[in-house]
């Protein structure tokens, strides 16, 4: 009887687990890639980006420029070196490829927050690396329009 109840136990505390580690997964929609005719060897990538409520990113660098704009809901946002704000609906911000993205995540713990993420970067470039060695979710350059 207590061999089972553990078993159980430890069943419950690995769905647990898991369900937490997935809860810190944002949802990202690819909206479109093209190439810019202007900056040769450049493409645009831009995808939205939906945090539940109390979610948040591990920090992160971008292996391009990136421009955000806030759709829905508040965003936190902190830069290495930077002061933490909190982004609205209509407010936006930009960030130099390679800089270090400490904080990101929703501002929220009831409503969920979407954000437009415009990239500047080579086709070939990581979009997004964690550094959080665990998490090799890095996302690639899109080549198809969605």
């Amino acid at each position: 009887m207590k061999r089972m109840t553990m078993s159980v136990l430890m069943l419950i505390a690995i769905a647990a687990a898991t369900f937490s580690m997935d809860s810190f997964a944002a949802e990202e929609r690819a909206l479109l890639s093209a190439p810019l005719t202007q900056a040769v060897g450049r493409q645009l990538s831009a995808e939205t980006v939906t945090y539940a409520p109390g979610q948040s990113t591990s920090p992160h660098r971008h292996g391009g420029d990136i421009f955000v704009y806030v759709l829905s809901g508040h965003i936190r946002s902190q830069l290495a070196g930077g002061a933490l704000h909190v982004f609205g609906p209509g407010e936006s911000w930009f960030e130099a490829a390679g800089a270090h993205h400490v904080v990101s995540g929703n501002a929220s713990d009831s409503e969920p927050a979407t954000m437009l993420v415009v990239f500047i970067a080579s086709p070939k470039a990581v979009l997004t690396t964690l550094d959080n060695a665990e998490a090799h979710a890095s996302t690639p350059a899109r080549t198809q329009s969605r």
